[in-house]
């Protein structure tokens, strides 16, 4: 009986440590597994709320980053348009609207694509540091966001003046810099298909566990709400974002030192 089916069926549980060991090794996408019912019934869910949220959190965050690789060629269109263009008219209009594309729509979309995948990372076996290929999306990750936030905008901004003043614009190294953007979340949409290479030295033998159904519930709430936050302010603030984030990654940190300073054993 393989074991779709044997979970399938109702079975008793005796508190056997080898029964223990093989439902611990199960694939942890297959999530609910249940407390021994009254009467040693062990209740068995193959598809619970965490997973459901969980996929939902997993749509947020290929719908975010699919749309953020967009708007990243968008943004490279218009400043090709710019850059080619001898008109002056056409040359503000289109780093004009390159701007507000960045401010409007691209910057909320990559908070969002890289917030939930810092999630999905922080909530379930994946981990941060068990993969290199999920350590290479985390590492591109964290650059795009630095140089988007503190180095594309304000030259967006630089180049609206500049076209407005009559200058050439924008320069090439922006024509550069939203093309490796693009360029990069291709590369790590490649990275989650493919999965590639080992596991790193610091996976350990004990996979991290999948985490309760509020955590994924909170990551959705969180997008939300900061997406209408900045449609309301006009700029992007992801705050509720941060702040779920935070949580997580201490609460993630409670239960390795407790098994630390208790001394358990992994099964």
């Amino acid at each position: 009986m393989g074991v779709r089916g044997w979970l399938s069926a109702p079975h008793r549980w005796d508190g056997s440590p080898t029964i223990a060991r093989e439902l611990s090794g199960l694939d942890r996408g297959f999530t609910g597994f249940g407390a021994p019912a009254t009467g040693g019934n062990l209740v068995v869910v193959s598809k619970s709320n965490s997973q459901r949220w969980r996929q939902v959190v997993v749509w947020l965050h290929v719908l975010a980053s699919v749309g953020w690789m967009s708007l990243a060629l968008v943004l490279f269109t218009l400043l090709v348009v710019s850059f080619t263009s001898g008109d002056p008219g056409v040359r503000i209009s289109a780093t004009s609207m390159a701007h507000v594309v960045d401010m409007r729509l691209l910057a909320p979309l990559a908070n969002a694509a890289a917030f939930t995948g810092f999630m999905l990372a922080a909530s379930t076996a994946w981990g941060f540091f068990r993969h290199w290929w999920v350590l290479a999306k985390f590492g591109i990750t964290l650059v795009q966001l630095y140089a988007g936030i503190f180095i594309l905008s304000d030259a967006l901004q630089a180049s609206v003046e500049a076209a407005r003043a009559g200058l050439p614009t924008p320069p090439m190294s922006q024509l550069v810099g939203t093309a490796l953007m693009a360029s990069a979340i291709a590369f790590q949409t490649w990275l989650s298909v493919a999965k590639p290479w080992r596991r790193t030295p610091w996976a350990g033998k004990e996979k991290p566990s999948l985490a309760p159904n509020r955590v994924f519930a909170a990551t959705v709430a969180a997008v939300l709400a900061d997406i209408a936050t900045g449609i309301v302010l006009g700029f992007p603030s992801p705050l509720c974002q941060l702040v779920v984030l935070t949580i997580r990654l201490v609460a993630r940190r409670r239960p390795e030192r407790s098994r630390q300073r208790v001394g358990i054993q992994p099964v």
